[in-house]
């Protein structure tokens, strides 16, 4: 009989479950115990060892084209990467770096010749690649990378090079040690001189015992604030020549002659389309930091369902998890888990079904990169501030490595700004809305987009992410009135986030079509950039709530959907109490109504304290993987046990 815990198991699994429960069994393995050590030797030795393990299981071979050695299963792919974080985020981005962003530019961007040459050695790892797209001088702005591909007819070969200090490729994964061969972004120049923007190279970067190339300098980052085990690294090219077949060209060729081709005329609809096809990594980062705010978050409602604190009236101690304080600090991020983990399930099968699909939608394809952008900065946020508070939750205990929440918090930071700056997400997100999804917007400058949005702003209709019949009966049975319940029904929720996000997209339109009439277009842009960032917040909050209304529809169990529905309030009341101050102030919310929605939150919390450790088992994560002494004080190793496993299992000693 499958219990309530199951149930609800299996509707935050989704539609990829039997995926999860594959890989956790497999993380069961004692290789993939998490573990902890500043030892980047020892990190980086273990991680390799995992890898080797996963390769041998087929683990990559979802994530590839059947017709080039693989099983052409997305969804199971980025599923495999994301279950990967609660084991170790540094394995995590590993096999991200050489399945998800090396082998993604090789098979997406590349055609036949590179297919055969590289994607079978690189599922196997007997190639291993890295990604090198950032610079130091330029991360989010891709378009303006500084490295340069030079063709020169007479050899059929281009010339990468470095041509300035800020052109150096910086925090790249695997370039410090593991990486044979780079997937280098550069500027491609033709011998005329013509610049054709950014463009995707195959470039060896050390030869098999591991020693840089003639006209390659690597480098090694060294220690980081977290993620021991990848080899961050840098690369400069000084005049390095490879063969004219090693650009992957796909979208672009240029000829022995070197003349320049493109099936797509327009430079900047080009470069978005090459980019576009990369959107697996964006998924996959967000999906795996909202794994490890799981994580915390488990480890954390555990301990304080054990651990007592000051006394209580009947001269015993109180559970943490029985003062109203904690369960204010841990339900809501629970509820923002489940409610994200939703809305992730549903961005998966999107991302699925557009990148199998024969001829996919354009407007589907933009759509998803606008949610991929949102959903990866909600989810990477959500883990920073989760794991954080998790990590205070459990006191000087939480501080301690053996417990996992420091790791967890380090290896997590840089998730907010890799994969896209979480501000410049949003942006795109806004831009988007602001646009009706506009052909070319994303690859117009604020300047050109400050003209388009001012002239086209208001011609948009909402575009609801679950299905209209559900999100249609909801909002039929919203009740419009003063009394506190009605804060609880669940159509009032759903039309107070469209009503939100709404009017502000008018109202920043309308702000946009007045200042671009009384100052120029970069500075109407700039005078309205934190309206725009809260026009995405208002959007990805209102499609992550209808992701959990569906969810709660599929649900085939009714104490779970009970327990569920309480969740779904809770997660709608916060994000309601977060932005009370705009509902206040543009009367959406009276202040008698505002203050319920306080009591209601304390309320929701009350009832949700007995389904505490259900709602962790919902998670899903394994004993193995959970895994913090502090759950289990009798079985505290001493320091230096732990130093001679982490370095006997890495071959140090």
């Amino acid at each position: 009989m499958t219990t309530t815990a199951e149930h609800l198991r299996n509707s935050l699994d989704g539609r990829f479950r039997d995926v999860k429960n594959r890989v956790r069994q497999e993380l069961s393995n004692d290789v993939f115990r998490p573990h902890y050590t500043p030892n980047t030797v020892i990190a980086r030795t273990k991680v390799a060892e995992q890898m080797k393990i996963m390769a041998a299981r087929g683990a990559a071979e979802d994530g590839f084209k059947k017709e080039h050695g693989g099983n052409g299963d997305v969804g199971a792919a980025v599923t495999q990467i994301e279950m990967l974080a609660m084991s170790d985020l540094s394995l995590m981005v590993k096999a991200g770096v050489q399945w998800g962003l090396f082998g993604g530019a090789i098979e997406n961007l590349g055609t036949e010749r590179h297919h055969e040459a590289y994607v079978k050695k690189l599922i196997s790892l007997e190639l291993l690649g890295c990604f090198a797209m950032t610079e130091t001088g330029h991360g989010s702005d891709v378009q303006s990378l500084e490295t340069t591909a030079t063709y020169d007819p007479a050899t059929q070969e281009f010339v990468i090079d470095s041509p300035t200090p800020t052109s150096r490729k910086d925090y790249i994964g695997g370039a410090a040690e593991t990486a044979r061969v780079a997937a280098v972004f550069a500027q491609l120049i033709t011998p005329d001189g013509e610049k054709h923007g950014v463009h995707c190279f195959v470039v060896p970067i050390r030869d098999d015992n591991g020693e840089d190339l003639p006209g390659v300098t690597t480098s090694d980052c060294h220690y980081k604030g977290g993620l021991p085990g990848v080899d961050n690294g840098r690369i400069q090219f000084d005049q390095v020549r490879i063969p004219r077949e090693n650009l992957l060209n796909k979208y672009a060729d240029v000829a022995e002659d070197g003349t320049y081709s493109s099936p797509i005329e327009n430079p900047n609809r080009r470069f978005f389309t090459m980019l576009g096809t990369l959107i697996r990594g964006r998924v996959t980062v967000g999906g795996s930091a909202g794994a490890a705010a799981r994580v915390a978050l488990d480890i954390a409602t555990r301990y304080a369902l054990q651990r007592r604190q000051f006394e209580d009236p009947d001269g015993g101690e109180v559970l943490l998890m029985d003062y109203l304080v904690h369960q204010r600090r841990l339900f809501p991020l629970i509820a923002r888990s489940y409610a994200l983990q939703f809305a992730q399930n549903e961005l998966v099968a999107k991302c699925h079904e557009l990148q199998t699909a024969e001829d996919p939608d354009p407007e589907e394809q933009r759509e998803l990169e606008s949610r991929a952008a949102g959903l990866k900065a909600a989810n990477t946020w959500h883990a920073t501030r989760a794991i954080q508070e998790a990590r205070e939750a459990c006191g000087g205990a939480g501080y301690l490595a053996e417990n996992r929440l420091i790791a967890l918090k380090a290896d997590t930071d840089v998730f907010t700004t890799f994969e896209g700056d979480n501000h410049v997400l949003f942006q795109l997100v806004a831009k988007e809305l602001l646009t009706a999804y506009a052909d070319d917007i994303k690859g117009m400058s604020p300047v050109e987009w400050v003209r388009f949005a001012a002239n086209f702003a208001g011609e948009r209709v909402l575009k609801r992410t679950a299905a209209q019949t559900i999100m249609q009966t909801i909002l039929d049975s919203r009740e419009d009135n003063e009394e506190e319940g009605s804060l609880f029904n669940r159509g009032t929720q759903v039309q107070m986030f469209e009503d939100r996000e709404e009017y502000m997209v008018a109202s920043v339109a309308r702000r946009l079509q007045a200042k671009s009439k009384e100052m120029s277009a970069f500075d109407a842009f700039n005078s309205v950039q934190d309206h725009v960032l809260h026009v995405a917040q208002a959007h990805i909050d209102r499609i992550v709530l209808e992701a959990f209304v569906a969810g709660i529809d599929a649900c085939e169990d009714r104490q779970a959907r009970e327990v569920l529905g309480l969740v779904c309030d809770l997660y709608a009341l916060s994000v309601i109490e977060e932005d009370k101050a705009w509902f206040v102030e543009h009367r959406f919310l009276s202040t008698e109504r505002a203050k319920a929605v306080t009591r209601g939150i304390n309320d929701r919390c009350r009832r949700l304290r007995p389904h505490a450790q259900l709602l962790v088992d919902g998670f899903g994560i394994p004993e193995s993987l959970r895994y913090a002494e502090m759950l289990h004080p009798e079985k505290i190793p001493d320091a230096d046990e732990h130093t001679r496993k982490d370095a006997t299992s890495a071959g140090v000693i």
